[in-house]
């Protein structure tokens, strides 16, 4: 076989622009290597036309011969079977069928490695001005799944009456959040509760939190709850991650985001909570201010930011960076255990986007300036990148090696949460402006806070199948299963870089070679250029 032959299939794969997801992926296991050794806010999909969707019905069936079928729920390996597929689901899997029918398509897997598809627990797809463009990098990484973290309304509503652009060439959305609770909309008790009702009417699968004042955020958690809805995100200055999990919120995301865990888990954490400053950092008053919602996102407003919006570290305060510097100094490991042992009483779940985390904190970092991602923004996304990263390295260097501490921090809270036994997701807060958020890179993080290759597939299949409640039927490769699966050139349980060596996907029941999905990418990025 050539370098440009598909491994299963016969079409070519070309030298061109195709290369940039394995470049992308290539960058990840050099940064994985590091690491271990020690958009806009409204979304582009108002203004586009949906393509045609394509339901699992659509798909031709299809016979995978010769494969190896890794059940992450085990660990277990099922050598030299077949997969069959029709009507988008699993119907078997074992010893070659009969595959009944004429019109089967018949893959030879030659001996391919067989795993779930991966799932994004939190991205911001939609909001992205290239949505069409970045879905296609997704599934090309093994994406079939997708939890989006943010759905303004003119989304929902395109949702609801089956009009987003869904398709074949896309993972599926798995779940969608509304308007984010901010200030803005949640100002008091009585606001924050008509807000969960309205998002809840208009077809929200949960509540995404970000900053609202202390007594909003529990009469929130409660209100959700009351409405069958679970609530998660970021933390408020004002609450602590065990007074959040013990009052029911039901997951953080990128570690709550404040410096609130690195208090929570420092051996002076009482001393510093007295000096730590707890206010919002946009003021209540102006969930009273008329139009002030859609005022912050106005385009003027939205490019007047953008640098914060890619890395709001840039944005700390001077007296905040000395709270964060003497609480990472003081990390104590116990009691990191002790906070990890609350999440696993109140079944607190964790997405900490470390790909996310480690583009804000180590943005510095050598392979970020000329990252292979970056060819796919525009070329004003791309200036607001650099113009961030330069200001990022202009920062004093005691500033820049307390962000490289708050990293390498989480790296090892991540894996104490692991360790206790804390339900841990894949996700990369992308895609977007920053070079890195990818799911090869978040594998490459959680590998460096010390998961095993199994424990990351777990991440990235079981554990979102167990948080949706959906276990019967996906995050596995089983029958009966929704068609959502990928083929890869490498045992992905001898290492985790080998869940990115990917030679097709499966999403609802269509089959993909890496050159088509490829071709896809090519496709869309040059009709991006052109536009």
């Amino acid at each position: 076989m050539t370098p440009q032959q598909n491994p299963a299939g016969d079409e070519p794969a070309g030298p061109t622009r195709r290369t940039l997801i394995k470049n992308i992926g290539y960058v990840a296991l050099a940064v994985g290597a590091v690491a271990a050794s020690g958009g806009p806010l409204v979304s582009s999909l108002t203004g586009q036309r949906p393509s045609p969707r394509s339901t699992a019905g659509d798909a031709r069936p299809v016979r995978i011969d010769h494969v190896t079928v890794v059940d992450p729920r085990d660990g277990s390996k099922h050598v030299d079977v077949s997969v069959f597929v029709r009507g988008g689901k699993i119907t078997s899997v074992g010893g070659t069928p009969d595959s009944g029918a004429s019109g089967v398509r018949v893959i030879d897997g030659a001996s391919r490695f067989v795993v779930p598809g991966y799932n994004n627990m939190h991205t911001h797809v939609f909001q992205e001005t290239r949505s069409e463009l970045f879905m296609a990098t997704m599934l090309r990484e093994g994406t079939t799944g997708m939890r989006h973290m943010a759905g303004p309304d003119a989304i929902l509503q395109r949702r609801a009456e089956g009009r987003v652009a869904l398709g074949r060439d896309t993972p599926g959305l798995l779940a969608m959040a509304g308007a984010i609770l901010m200030p803005f909309n949640s100002p008091t008790i009585e606001r924050v509760r008509h807000e969960i009702n309205r998002q809840k009417a208009l077809g929200a699968d949960f509540i995404k939190l970000i900053m609202v004042e202390r007594d909003v955020f529990f009469a929130a958690v409660s209100w959700a709850h009351k409405q069958g809805m679970s609530i998660g995100g970021h933390l408020p200055p004002s609450i602590t991650p065990s007074e959040a999990s013990d009052a029911g919120y039901d997951y953080l995301e990128h570690l709550g985001t404040s410096a609130n865990i690195w208090i929570e888990t420092s051996s002076e954490r009482s001393a510093l909570r007295a000096i730590a400053d707890t206010s919002l950092a946009l003021p209540n008053v102006l969930g009273h201010v008329p139009f002030a919602e859609q005022l912050f996102s106005s385009e003027i407003v939205t490019k007047a930011t953008a640098t914060t919006l890619l890395n709001p570290a840039l944005s700390d305060a001077p007296e905040s960076i000395s709270v964060l510097q003497r609480a990472l100094d003081t990390f104590d490991e116990g009691a990191a255990k002790s906070l990890s042992a609350t999440f696993v009483k109140n079944g607190t779940w964790q997405t900490p986007t470390l790909s996310r985390l480690r583009t804000e904190y180590r943005m510095d970092a050598p392979e970020y300036k000329n990252h292979p991602w970056l060819q796919m923004l525009s070329p004003d996304v791309q200036s607001n990148f650099q113009t961030t990263r330069t200001a990022f390295l202009d920062l004093p260097q005691a500033r820049r090696n307390a962000y490289h501490q708050y990293y390498d921090t989480a790296l090892k809270l991540v894996g104490i949460m692991h360790g206790a036994g804390v339900p841990i997701m894949t996700g990369t807060d992308g895609p977007g402006g920053n070079p890195g958020q990818d799911m090869p890179s978040e594998f490459q993080e959680l590998a460096a806070a010390g998961l095993t290759p199994l424990d990351v597939l777990r991440a990235t299949t079981t554990a979102p199948a167990a948080f949706l409640g959906r276990s019967e039927r996906m995050g596995a490769v089983a029958p009966g299963m929704v068609a959502d699966f990928v083929l890869l050139d490498g045992d992905p349980l001898e290492g985790v870089d080998n869940l990115s060596k990917i030679s097709a996907v499966v999403n609802s029941g269509n089959y993909h070679t890496v050159a088509e999905l490829d071709e896809t990418v090519d496709r869309l990025l040059a009709a991006s250029e052109a536009s």
